[in-house]
């Protein structure tokens, strides 16, 4: 279906035709009639299948039509971190661009000026605020939103946000907000936490379900079984393929990124870390690098594996099996946006093999197995019913693993170290 036939204002449909917009996404066409209609709406569907601008479009499109008298603050949007919270704003800049409607970016992170110019931003007045949780409340403290004609609240990525702990921040700026609005919830996953939630702040809502649990059908899945030892020196040959011109590398920790960006670049493979160390001002600027082409391999943790919208990455790697089924298709979903094609290998240490057994029978599919170079010696078999994987035939062949990777022996990403995930028990440091 065409966005001309969803019957948007002839403004919206402007600023689409100037981006290269024709054609509805399934979660688009599903999606933006009944926002129309004024109905609460529960949609779920996968990263990358267009769920921003299906809420965004049809509210841009009610703004529009509105009476210049009856303008105010008309929607807030509540993001899980800043970085979503950001292409949130991009995209109403793009979508919006021939229509006048403004909105305003309010997340945390910098110092006491990013605060105050927020606030001095929202006492001047927005139609569209795009706010994550934590900064939001802040600003609500000092009275500096009023939501008194607020129609629309929409909660992006609602089940990244539970995962954070931000439920009792959503409950508390739902309970702030009037009971007259149109409530939008947008999810990648329909947990009992996620329906619980609904039924609180929702009213008889219609449900969209899109392709749940299933990557992109452009993504190569690939999979190499390894010996923690060869993690390192089998992602350096991986990324020394020119083929990939734009790269993410997921790991599980900040510690972790830091030793692969270290060991990616005495490769020259001109790799950039991205963790919540940096300041929000460094954070942006290398994102926009990264989108631009100036940086070939972005190195993070999950925090990047939702609310980064850039088409064109060819390669996703997993240096680190995914601790849940459902993270494994938001890494992965960064490549192949937009019907482009991509690539996304995981590599499966002895220890993860049930991990990746797991999301296997979630996507319904064996995803291929492949050959380790020669050089670095032979991986173990995969065995996921085995408690703990394979082991090592003899100790000559781990030893000379070690050779091919000096230093590598106890510590760094890959080297015996496991740990959590870096960013888990502190969700606000990522608002």
């Amino acid at each position: 279906m065409t966005f001309k036939e969803l019957q948007l204002d002839d403004k919206l449909l402007e600023g689409l035709d100037a981006i290269g917009f024709e054609n509805a996404t399934p979660i688009q066409e599903l999606a933006l009639p009944k926002i129309l209609e004024n109905k609460d709406l529960i949609a779920c569907a996968q990263t990358g299948t267009g769920k921003t601008a299906a809420f965004l479009l049809p509210v841009l499109h009610k703004i529009v039509n509105m009476d210049e008298k009856d303008r105010h603050l008309n929607t807030l949007v509540i993001a899980p971190t800043r970085e979503l919270a950001i292409q949130i704003d991009q995209q109403v800049e793009g979508l919006s661009y021939f229509t006048g409607v403004s909105s305003i970016p309010v997340y945390g992170g910098g110092d006491g000026d990013a605060f105050i110019t927020q606030k001095r931003a929202l006492e001047a007045g927005a139609d569209i605020v795009i706010a994550t949780p934590g900064r939001l409340i802040a600003l609500m403290n000092s009275k500096t939103v009023d939501f008194s004609k607020l129609q629309h609240l929409i909660l992006d990525e609602a089940d990244r946000m539970l995962d954070m702990g931000f439920l009792s921040d959503i409950l508390r700026i739902t309970s702030q907000l009037p009971t007259e609005r149109q409530t939008l919830l947008f999810s990648a996953t329909m947990a009992p936490e996620i329906r619980k939630l609904a039924q609180k702040i929702l009213k008889e809502p219609d449900q969209i379900n899109i392709a749940i649990s299933k990557p992109a059908k452009g993504i190569d899945q690939q999979a190499y079984v390894v010996y923690d030892t060869q993690k390192l020196p089998l992602l350096v040959s991986l990324v020394a393929n020119q083929d990939f011109k734009s790269i993410i590398v997921f790991s599980s920790s900040k510690e972790n990124v830091k030793n692969i960006e270290r060991e990616l670049n005495k490769n020259k493979c001109g790799a950039k870390g991205f963790s919540s160390d940096l300041d929000q001002t460094a954070r942006e600027a290398l994102m926009n690098q990264f989108k631009a082409g100036k940086v070939r391999v972005l190195v993070g943790t999950d925090v990047i594996s939702r609310g980064i919208d850039v088409t064109g990455i060819d390669l996703v790697v997993n240096f680190d099996c995914p601790p849940d089924p459902e993270d494994y298709i938001h890494r992965i979903g960064r490549t192949a946006r937009a019907g482009t094609a991509g690539t996304a290998i995981t590599l499966i240490n002895q220890k993860d093999q049930r991990k990746f057994f797991r999301i296997e029978s979630l996507i319904g599919e064996d995803i291929p197995k492949k050959d380790i170079p020669e050089e670095l010696g032979k991986g173990p078999e995969y065995t996921p019913n085995k408690k703990g994987g394979s082991k090592p035939k003899n100790g000559q062949k781990r030893r000379n693993n070690r050779k091919n990777f000096k230093g590598n022996k106890r510590r760094g990403p890959g080297g015996g170290q496991h740990r959590k995930n870096g960013n888990s028990g502190k969700p606000k440091s990522e608002k």
